[in-house]
């Protein structure tokens, strides 16, 4: 199949659109996780380019909240918010690259989070204080490999079998045994109205939220030491985990439902970011050897449903990514319930952040891997 610079493309459009991230419609300036998943993306596109302009965008974007004393502007640690510490990944390349103070001192900021954040019983970290005793797939992503590259960076490695045991206990917790699906969350208390009283599992398998566990997936496994004693365990929870999520892979279309088990079910729709996170984490397991051959079918198929499915092109030649589920959560002020219902509810967009961020670290993963 022709290898077709969409990575590129979308960067492009990305850069033209959206100079400032934070700027972007609804954000007001926050310190939003969804900087960080757009700004991994240019990442990984800068370190298969050499194109400084990926770079210098990264550093725009992060200058904007990294202060000279390594504070952050708009962060408070009070807050214990796992999905604060995502946009921390990019301080990694940004200290290495530039030797600056500030990064460091901001990655060691967000590292105070961590070993001072709230767990359940066995040592998971709360999403979030306001979520308390609750594991979400969500934030394996936004936390985790954000954590062990700090670890591996700073501390020496030491303390990373903590990293892995957010992994095995998030499963543990939220696998289905019927469908080997996760749950979106798990509430160890079994208290919130959203969670089954018996199991503490919330209702649905929503696929934004298998989609981050992946991908976290195979973030940790990118710089885990082969030879660390559970990365072996790690491998087969994202050969598991992919394998339940392959089983519902539509056939006509190659690209994943909102609701992934629930096909064409009325309301349920083709869902752009998780299908690009899938491809993502398909495509990178294959790289890191994590995933053997037997998988490039499935990613074909994946990587041309996205493009087929999702892309519209303009005539400026910028690329927008259709149908994005903006945001699903549970709990909280507006009392969302994690019915099916609730999930197919959420506002349905074009070029959310997240999604387009996801895409474009899937094409880059994607068209950059050898073919056999």
């Amino acid at each position: 199949m022709e290898q077709a610079n969409w990575a590129g493309r979308t960067a492009e459009s990305i850069m033209e659109r959206t100079p400032k991230l934070y700027e972007d419609k609804g954000y007001h300036g926050k310190w939003s996780y969804d900087y960080g998943v757009v700004l991994k993306g240019f990442e990984l596109l800068w370190r298969q380019t050499g194109e400084r302009a990926y770079f210098q965008y990264i550093r725009d974007n992060m200058d904007a909240f990294i202060q000279e004393d390594g504070m952050i502007r708009g962060y408070r640690l009070d807050e214990y918010n796992i999905d604060h510490i995502n946009n921390g990944k990019l301080l990694f390349v940004l200290y290495a690259e530039t030797k600056q103070d500030k990064y460091k001192k901001a990655a060691e900021l967000l590292g105070t989070q961590l070993q001072t954040h709230p767990r359940t019983s066995e040592g998971a970290f709360w999403h979030k204080q306001i979520y308390p005793y609750q594991i979400w797939l969500d934030g394996l992503y936004m936390g985790s490999p954000f954590y062990l590259e700090y670890l591996l960076t700073f501390e020496d490695g030491k303390g990373i079998g903590d990293v892995t045991k957010q992994f095995i206990l998030c499963e543990r917790h939220t696998k289905d045994d019927k469908t080997g699906l996760l749950f979106h969350a798990w509430d160890e208390k079994r208290e919130q109205p959203w969670c089954d009283p018996e199991t503490g599992l919330s209702a649905n398998f929503w696929g934004r939220s298998l989609g981050w566990f992946v991908m976290a997936l195979v973030d940790v496994l990118a710089i885990l030491p082969k030879q660390h004693a559970d990365y072996d365990e790690i491998v087969r929870i994202l050969n598991d985990t992919l394998a339940a999520i392959r089983q519902f892979q539509d056939a006509e279309s190659g690209v994943w439902y909102q609701v992934v088990d629930q096909g064409a079910r009325k309301g349920n729709y083709l869902e752009a970011s998780a299908s690009s996170m899938f491809t993502y984490a398909m495509a990178k397991g294959i790289r890191l050897g994590a995933l053997d051959e037997s998988w490039r079918g499935t990613l074909d198929q994946a990587y041309r449903g996205l493009i087929s499915e999702f892309v519209l092109e303009t005539k400026e030649g910028w690329v927008n990514l259709n149908k994005n589920c903006q945001v699903a959560g549970l709990g909280g002020a507006d009392k969302r319930d994690g019915t099916y219902a609730y999930y197919i509810s959420e506002p349905i967009v074009t070029n959310d952040q997240k999604g387009l961020g996801a895409f474009l670290q899937a094409c880059a993963e994607y068209e950059a891997l050898p073919r056999p």
